[in-house]
């Protein structure tokens, strides 16, 4: 596998345990493995599918909530399903600037026309016309978490101390 940064290859160094919730709100608890790189010694966590970087639901949970035509099904509480749908409106367009630059940055075709501020248009450019697509969070995700693009955005609102 090779490092997202200088392409070199990576080697395992450990691991570490990583919990999530699902849409039942099980807890499920996966083993990540760590790698650094032979060139740069860059740690890297190899990141499965079902994640997006520091949210503790699964990718399937949050991508059902971030599409309000369809029914939720999600074992989540109203606030959270709200932050979701915040941080989703947000970072949309942030992502499809990504998505936009990585192409350009490797020459590849992309199949989007336009940006727009509106997250539904976003998402009809991120493949969801249809509305009935599944897997496309983890694949928008994958690209911009493996090229260092990914910024921590806390979910949580912090009130101001007065």
């Amino acid at each position: 596998m090779p490092c997202p940064c200088c392409q070199h290859g990576l080697e395992v160094i450990g691991s570490r345990k990583r919990s999530c919730r699902n849409e039942n709100g099980e807890k499920m608890v996966l083993i990540i493995r760590r790698m650094r790189c032979e060139a740069c010694r860059k740690i890297h966590h190899e990141l499965p599918d079902i994640l997006v970087p520091y949210k503790r639901y699964t990718a399937e949970s949050i991508e059902q909530v971030s599409n309000e035509a369809e029914p939720i099904d999600v074992a989540a509480d109203e606030s959270t399903l709200y932050r979701w749908r915040r941080w989703f409106s947000e970072w949309a367009p942030y992502a499809l600037g990504c998505l936009t630059s990585i192409a350009m940055r490797f020459h590849f075709d992309l199949p989007v026309e336009g940006s727009s501020d509106c997250p539904l248009a976003v998402l009809q450019s991120f493949g969801r016309e249809d509305g009935k697509s599944t897997g496309w969070l983890a694949k928008v995700v994958r690209p911009i978490t493996n090229i260092h693009l990914w910024i921590h955005t806390r979910s949580a609102f912090l009130s101001a101390c007065h």
